[in-house]
């Protein structure tokens, strides 16, 4: 008669391990500001605030819109994108870097240019894109943004800007500086015929933009926590050699120093607009 020794498996032991592994990649993320975990569902069904401090994350373009817009929304100049004027190389070609960019995000540029409802009344919205190289304003994100101005002259409608940017890009050089000045023309045209626009800043907002179109508006708005300025702070203090106080270009800052006109949560931001532009235009 034969004897076997039975083993024993765990169950641990008989699993695969990649099996074993509660898989939570993904799901979670820390906040920037209060260092708190939280469940990315939870996140997003805040429109990216943290639940737990109030810390506004970045936004995607196409969300700030659905956070704004009534319902769908028709776009326009989907297709302009830029073709590398300068043929610019650093340690990556500029149109590698644009390729990648399209790519990953499903856009032709660094901004979102739509008509459509906010709080029942059709307006121009434009919405721009960090991801995409820092959202940086070149040949094309100005000439969307002018084009959007001249529409709104065209059919009498409000315009608002949601900014989200670097600055200029610098690997247009020159023709991305010049749109500064384009986009400043057309808003003054609006102002001729006295259309409303409404300023959104968000975190960063600096460099060209903030010194075109960012503060331009009829009400200059900031979200909480918000980077807003020129030049950077590390810049300013090195060139100035000194230390900064705190809280420095925060947007709770310029407000207090009177560069802003409101500081307004996510959640009540497409309230607030509507109630503005019922100001003006009621």
């Amino acid at each position: 008669m034969a004897w076997f020794k039975r083993e024993k498996k765990r169950i641990d032991q008989a699993t695969p391990p990649d099996e074993r592994r509660v898989k939570t990649e993904g799901l979670w993320t820390k906040c920037e500001n209060c260092r708190a975990t939280v469940w990315k569902k939870d996140l997003e069904a805040n429109w990216r605030v943290c639940p737990k401090c109030q810390h506004h994350f970045r936004l995607h373009a196409t969300k700030r819109l659905e956070l704004l817009l009534d319902s769908r929304w028709v776009e326009h100049d989907a297709s302009l994108s830029s073709n590398d004027p300068l043929h610019f190389t650093d340690t990556k070609p500029y149109a590698a870097r644009l390729k990648d960019a399209r790519k990953k995000l499903g856009m032709a540029d660094a901004i979102i240019t739509a008509e459509g409802l906010l709080g029942g009344r059709t307006v121009m919205c434009c919405s721009m894109e960090f991801g995409f190289i820092g959202g940086s304003m070149g040949a094309v994100v100005g000439e969307k943004v002018t084009r959007a101005i001249e529409r709104a002259i065209e059919k009498r409608l409000p315009l608002v800007i949601v900014s989200c940017s670097g600055g200029a890009r610098m690997m247009e050089g020159t023709i991305s500086l010049m749109q500064l000045a384009k986009v400043s023309a057309a808003l003054a045209r609006l102002d001729e015929v006295h259309l409303p626009f409404i300023s959104v800043l968000t975190d960063p907002t600096t460099g060209g933009v903030t010194a075109s179109y960012a503060m331009l508006g009829d009400i200059n708005i900031a979200e909480p926590g918000a980077l807003i300025g020129f030049a950077g702070p590390r810049v300013i203090e090195q060139t100035m050699r000194q230390k900064l106080p705190d809280g420095f270009q925060k947007s709770e800052f310029l407000l207090e120093h009177g560069f802003l006109d409101a500081i307004v949560h996510r959640k009540d931001l497409k309230t607030y607009i509507s109630s503005a532009l019922n100001f003006f235009l009621n």
